[in-house]
């Protein structure tokens, strides 16, 4: 489709007779016999674009085609994906976006964001300025060490912040003009990409940790400089990255690690109606990760504020947190855990009467606990077992099962057969879009634990309300606000989660959440609700049709 055919040539009822047109105006007037009537409704570009998603012959090409209209006409980019939310967001983000970022450059057209190479470290503020917009309300920023469930994709990881910021704008209505993409090209890992000659990045193994860190400070004090109100959101880190990271910037200026807290709101958001229609409270739950990553860490930590929030002691919280990874139960007489991992180990005398061959695996978790919450973040295809899963389900009315790990082909189960296994008893949540379940006849959508729900709310909220930080109470806040949304509230039988058709309009009540909790906390200036509703809807960017 033409440019010519965009926003920029309807009519414009601000215009008054007389008024100069355009550039791109005079240039469509002078095509004039040339092209077809070049003037189109903004309903009729949706509808042609929408024919040409279709005509695509797979879901990468379909990617691609939405990134090519984002880059020619951002304005009709956005309206196409508003026009059907739940198609367009699997198209542009999770699963399609992992696609994107492994063929990110052999696909590359135009410049989308700021490529911050460790070889130019000296010139970082020069290259901050030269950002396409002085005035930015959010970064995304990642390494590209450790995308979706793909690994070290290098400069491709590029593909995240762009898909992230479209999130941003399409849900939360952040103005598209004052987002800004950032990749911190520190090398790569990957054999592949060090070998292919249409490699886009700087072609060097990553650096060792402490160049690293120093790079990364001075990447943040730069952004303090030049930038001291943005949200800063970290994105896709390894996990002996991502938490050092977040624990050394939280408290210096706005910003969040949206694997760790942003998951870990979505997850207990759907936790939250899950718990409410099995009829047992979380704090009254033993809830089971399987991956000890920086996202289940994450997730798992927020579970247990929740619980000291619903009453419990700390010490009582963790004693109901249980976290698997490959070398089975976390326990604090292993010597390979990191700090934020051995605060979630159990003394082994918590273990000690179970009858285990080694290290305790997962299975010997259910077997010896009434565990009525399973979730996975390990990337393991097919961890949540038959076996698992059965032997849960025979010592719990509603199962609460989240197989989250992304791409869909490394989710722990597939829900079919969870709901098979548990018959038709689970309560069931994923990482990854996966077709509805069969039960007695009909369709019932699967939840899918999507981050979307909740990082562009936070968004429109700390923007809305002038946050300078991001707290965890602001999170959980969120998350609540989410869980109150759950449809299974009002029917047991519907998903934990609101429909992607509903996607947008649920962010008005999580940033209003988002941003009462910044006000409580002294994170933002004092404003009644009333006001925060207004400035939440001035805030929404909307195309200048």
């Amino acid at each position: 489709m033409s440019d010519l055919t965009g926003p920029a040539l309807l009519s414009d009822p601000h215009r008054t007779k007389g008024t100069a047109f355009t550039e791109r105006e005079r240039a469509a007037r002078g095509l004039r016999g040339l092209l077809p009537h070049a003037v189109t409704s903004l309903d009729e570009q949706v509808r042609r674009s929408w024919e040409q998603i279709a005509r695509q012959p797979d879901d990468l090409q379909r990617y691609v085609y939405l990134r090519a209209l984002q880059d020619r006409n951002e304005a009709l980019f956005y309206a196409v994906l508003a026009h059907d939310v739940p198609t367009a967001l699997p198209l542009v983000y999770t699963p399609t976006v992992a696609e994107g970022c492994k063929h990110f450059s052999e696909l590359w057209q135009r410049p989308r964001g700021l490529y911050l190479s460790w070889p130019d470290r000296e010139h970082l503020v020069e290259m901050v300025r030269n950002r396409p917009h002085d005035d930015v309300d959010v970064i995304v920023v990642t390494d590209g060490q450790r995308i979706l469930g793909i690994g070290d994709q290098g400069v491709g990881g590029m593909g995240i912040p762009i898909g992230k910021l479209s999130l941003y704008t399409l849900i939360g209505g952040i103005n598209p003009a004052r987002t800004l993409p950032v990749l911190l090209d520190v090398g790569t890992d990957n054999a592949d990409l060090l070998d292919d000659p249409f490699y886009l990045g700087w072609r060097h193994r990553r650096i060792g940790d402490d160049d690293y860190f120093a790079f990364v400070d001075t990447f943040v004090e730069t952004v303090r400089s030049e930038l001291p109100e943005v949200l800063l959101q970290w994105e896709d880190f390894a996990s002996p990255h991502a938490a050092p990271i977040l624990e050394r910037y939280r408290d210096r200026l706005l910003t969040f690690n949206d694997d760790i807290q942003g998951t870990a709101a979505v997850v207990l958001g759907a936790l939250q109606g899950a718990t409410k229609v099995a009829g047992t409270p979380l704090k009254e739950q033993h809830v089971v990760m399987v991956g000890a990553g920086s996202a289940g860490i994450g997730v798992m930590d927020m579970v247990r504020q929740e619980m000291v929030d619903e009453g419990l002691s700390d010490a009582q919280a963790r004693a109901r947190c249980w976290i698997v990874d490959v070398q089975g139960l976390l326990t604090t007489d292993r010597d390979d855990l990191a700090d934020d991992q051995r605060a979630f180990a159990h003394d082994p005398a918590d273990v000690e009467s179970w009858q285990t061959r080694g290290a305790p695996q997962l299975a010997d978790v259910v077997e010896n606990l009434r565990v009525g919450v399973l979730l996975g973040l390990s990337t393991a295809q097919g961890a949540f077992t038959e076996h698992v899963v059965r032997t849960m389900a025979s010592k719990v009315d509603r199962p609460i099962i989240f197989p989250l790990s992304n791409p869909t082909a490394n989710a722990e189960a597939r829900p079919a057969d969870l709901d098979a296994w548990t018959d038709g008893k689970v309560l069931v949540a994923t990482g990854s879009p996966f077709p509805p379940l069969q039960r007695n006849g009909a369709d019932v959508p699967v939840a899918q634990c999507n981050n979307v729900y909740v990082f562009p709310a936070v968004g429109l909220a700390v923007t809305a309300a002038r946050a300078s930080r991001v707290t965890d109470a602001m999170m959980r806040a969120g998350a609540r606000a989410l869980g109150d949304a759950s449809p299974a509230l009002a029917d047991a039988k519907a998903p934990l989660l609101p429909a992607w058709a509903d996607v947008r309009d649920v962010a008005d009540d999580i940033a209003l959440a988002v941003a009462r909790q910044a006000v409580a906390d002294d994170v933002a200036p004092h404003a009644s609700d009333d006001e925060l509703r207004t400035a939440i809807r001035q805030t929404r960017w909307a195309p200048g049709y």
